[in-house]
């Protein structure tokens, strides 16, 4: 998550000195911004810090280098996703089955995911340094895929999910196939709710046909 920068951190091109509250935040929404209007080629120390509105060497106070920056951007914006679909479980017997799962994968899906999954990807040593940190327990898309099993299978208990439906497959494939959109670069947000909309359907069924809907 974020880390605060101290009080008396200052950006040295801020004619006033104001200190920057949340600098890697700053740092990050710039980023996600120039990788939305510009692509990974756009995206450098110089590109973020003038989009951040800061100085030039503030990056490199608080990462080692670029590829440190992008590797903390995407755990970071993964570790957000991962804290807000962590509840899902508590939603079972609320809505649809198939409203909370589109709203999960669309939440994974984000609205900049694929152009950070696509500077991850871009970079060998970014991915790495990605996979390296989820292999050793940061939040990504297995805790994902984990609050999706532990939801479907709450709503099985429920009966609002067939009890022969094989949850833990049922999460790998909704999780699997956002995943494959992020690193592809799949449809717009718009195109992307009603595909992910489809999958839903096709693996859970509509709510009008699901075991035990209202």
């Amino acid at each position: 998550m974020p880390i605060l920068a101290s009080a008396d951190e200052e950006d040295p091109m801020s004619p006033r000195g104001v200190a920057i509250p949340d600098v890697r935040e700053r740092l990050f929404a710039a980023a996600e911004r120039v990788l939305a209007r510009e692509g990974t080629a756009g995206l450098t120390n110089r590109s973020v810090t003038e989009e951040a509105d800061c100085a030039k060497g503030l990056l490199y106070n608080h990462f080692t280098d670029l590829d440190d920056f992008v590797a903390q951007l995407v755990l970071d914006r993964f570790a957000r996703i991962a804290a807000e679909l962590g509840p899902l479980p508590d939603r079972a017997g609320t809505g649809t089955v198939q409203e909370n799962l589109t709203a999960a994968a669309l939440t994974m899906l984000g609205a900049n995911g694929p152009v950070i999954a696509a500077a991850a990807v871009s970079r060998r040593q970014v991915a790495q340094r990605v996979a390296d940190a989820w292999a050793g327990g940061a939040p990504g898309p297995g805790a994902v895929e984990e609050a999706m099993t532990r939801y479907l299978q709450a709503e099985q208990r429920l009966g609002r999910v067939a009890p022969d439906a094989d949850c833990p497959m049922l999460a790998l494939a909704l999780t699997g196939t956002v995943h494959h959109l992020l690193m592809h670069q799949g449809p717009g947000p718009e195109d992307g709710a009603a595909l992910i909309g489809r999958l839903v359907a096709a693996l859970v069924g509509t709510p009008s046909t699901a075991a035990g809907a209202p």
